[in-house]
């Protein structure tokens, strides 16, 4: 049981940030480059080293919960899925975010790429899927309640 109560909490924490960043979508979508690059160099320093290893910590404890649910095939069949959404949660941001990061860091206001707008898509696009996982898996814990031995 202390096993499930900490992955929810974690499982929580992993929902927060691609939240944060889906609410703040709209706007952000509006700003002009360099105000979005000061936003994005700035505001969002020191996310990663914090966010990222929260949601690598509900991937071990998916799988933590899977390996003792396993006589429940409800239960490991729920977690399976939660492993699966954690999981692609870490490729979208290889696959969306991380390249973008990589881009922007090279960037000055007065220096920006013509298809600035493009990296912003895809960076949005990238937390807007983590956020759709991150809830699907930590609603998916919720509603899970296990035989553990």
């Amino acid at each position: 049981m202390i096993l499930r109560n900490v992955s929810l909490v974690f499982a929580f924490l992993a929902t927060t940030a691609p939240l944060a960043h889906v609410l703040e979508m709209a706007s952000k979508l509006t700003l002009p480059g360099p105000l979005w690059l000061g936003i994005q160099q700035n505001l969002y320093r020191g996310w990663g080293a914090v966010f990222g290893p929260v949601e690598i910590i509900c991937l071990i404890l998916a799988f933590a919960l899977f390996a003792r649910a396993r006589p429940d095939r409800q239960a490991s069949n729920i977690y399976l899925a939660v492993i699966v959404c954690y999981a692609a949660m870490l490729a979208s941001f290889f696959l969306f975010n991380d390249p973008v990061n990589e881009a922007l860091n090279r960037w000055t206001p007065t220096m920006m790429p013509a298809n600035w707008p493009d990296y912003r898509l895809r960076w949005e696009i990238g937390h807007a899927i983590t956020a759709v996982l991150a809830v699907i898996a930590f609603v998916l814990q919720l509603r899970t309640r296990p035989k553990l031995p």
